[in-house]
Order: C-alpha cells, then sequence, then structure tokens
C-alpha cells in the first residue's frame, strides 16, 4: 500500500490510485515475459491480453474508489458512447501497443489514468513498467516521479542555447510534423513511443512534441496533466489550451511545450 502523501485535485485524491496503476503494470510485464500475440480492433490499431488485463484491474479500481466519476476507457467500448460530464477520468491501460508487440520496444509503452475537470486535464498518473518509471501530478499540484526507486520532483527544464530538442512518435512521424520541426530550425528529435513523449518533456530531457496525426483523448490527458504539474503546457495548432470531451474522444493536432517558445 502506497503511503504518498495526497495529492488532491478537483476532488479526487490521485494517490489511492498508484496501488491499482502499479499493478496493471505488474500484469502487462508478465504478460511481455511470456510472450505476446496481438488481434487487431475495427480501426486496425492492436489489442493484447495485456491491454485487456490492465484495464480490469483500472477500471475495478476506479469503480471501487470513485463510483460516480464516470470513467472512459480506451478498451471499454461501451464507455466511448457517454456523454463527456463536469469531472470524468480518461483511461488508457496499455499506451503504446505497437510498440508492446514489438520485440525491440524499449519499454516505450505506458499505464494512463487521466482526471479530466470542465473539459481540462487537471491530474495525471503514467506508468511506464518495464522502465519502473511512474509519474503523477497536476496543472497548480506540482508532478513527482519514482524512477527505479527513488521519489524526485518533476520541472521541464530552460531551452538548451544549442537548440531544442523535439519529440516525436516512433510508430506515427508524419510530414506535417516534419515539417513543423524544419519551420522552428530544430534538428534534434528523439522518437519514442506512448505517453513516455510527456514524461521526457516533464523531466527535463525533450522541449517540444508537436503531434499532427491523429490521437485520442486518453492517449494525452494524464501525459497533459504531469507535464502541466511539471510547468509545461499544450496547445491546439490555434494557439489555444487544449481541451477534453471532444466529439468521439478525439484529439485534433497539438503542440506540448515545456519551456519552449512558439
Amino acid at each position: 500500500m502506497t503511503t504518498e502523501p495526497d495529492l488532491v485535485t478537483a476532488g479526487v485524491n490521485l494517490i489511492p490510485l498508484l496501488d491499482a496503476v502499479r499493478k496493471a503494470g505488474a500484469q502487462i510485464n508478465q504478460i511481455k515475459q511470456d510472450g505476446v500475440s496481438a488481434r487487431y480492433k475495427a480501426d486496425a490499431s492492436p489489442v493484447t491480453a495485456a491491454d485487456e488485463a490492465a484495464n480490469a484491474v483500472l477500471v475495478a479500481a476506479l469503480s471501487d474508489l470513485y463510483p460516480d466519476v464516470p470513467v472512459i476507457s480506451e478498451e471499454d467500448q461501451a464507455s466511448h458512447a457517454l456523454a463527456p460530464d463536469e469531472l470524468f477520468f480518461l483511461v488508457d491501460p496499455l499506451d503504446g501497443t505497437r510498440e508492446f508487440i514489438r520485440s525491440d520496444s524499449r519499454g516505450a509503452y505506458t499505464v494512463n489514468i487521466g482526471l479530466v475537470q470542465a473539459g481540462r486535464a487537471v491530474g495525471g498518473i503514467v506508468y511506464a513498467p518495464a522502465l519502473d518509471w511512474l509519474c503523477w501530478g497536476g496543472p497548480g499540484a506540482g508532478a513527482v516521479q519514482i524512477n527505479a526507486g527513488r521519489r524526485s520532483a518533476l520541472s521541464v527544464r530552460s531551452c538548451p542555447d544549442d537548440g531544442a530538442v523535439a519529440v516525436a512518435s516512433r510508430s506515427h512521424l508524419d510530414a506535417r510534423t516534419a515539417a513543423f520541426l524544419d519551420s522552428y530550425n530544430i534538428h534534434q528529435t528523439t522518437s519514442i513511443g506512448s505517453s513516455l513523449k510527456f514524461l521526457l518533456l516533464a523531466s527535463g530531457q525533450a522541449d517540444l512534441y508537436p503531434r499532427f496525426a491523429p490521437t485520442m483523448e486518453w492517449d494525452t490527458a494524464a501525459g497533459e496533466a504531469v507535464l502541466a504539474g511539471a510547468g509545461g503546457a499544450m496547445f491546439d495548432d490555434a494557439g489555444q489550451p487544449h481541451r477534453y470531451g471532444k466529439p468521439g474522444w478525439r484529439n485534433g493536432p497539438f503542440i506540448a511545450c515545456a519551456d519552449f517558445q512558439l
């Protein structure tokens, strides 16, 4: 049982959820060790037993701890038909499934619980089980990491004098993203899967994450909240704060930033 100090945002204490996130991560690690096989959903995205096992753990914990807060999860199709509420959770039990099924995944997959209030990401937990890297936080609440057993605060860095470092998807780098990076004369790019991109920004290892290819809201809510807690921000392509509860739970283009000025 976790003994971390409470972190309450929008009346929800994230800390009791850390145990469930770790348990989901342990299920994922075990299935990875035993061998992974994938099926494909109607949208051609892969799903594995690890996605489903982690989803069962997280949804059960959320139902037990916060039964009055709706949960929209990638792996619960019925939840996608819900209308956005004032307060709701967005869950991606295994973000980066395409990376998870690769033999050279480098641990680039995560467990994610995001909390949304009035259309904004206000709290989040992101756990990379293969890396034993757990992060949580939210805007105004700060952000914390436990990395290989060591606890510390998360904080974005100042943009380096020798140029910003961008993060991009290993599986979904598109021409528009490449053109955006060229327009800002950014030549250093780290390619990695899942919401680890947000953690690289939040932990001072990179400076911006432009994304013009499609994503879903459960892909970003937890990571955005952690980034905001570390001092970063996320905007749509019109420069407005990123919002949740959009039709079909689908994101438009966005840019997540540490200390980088657009």
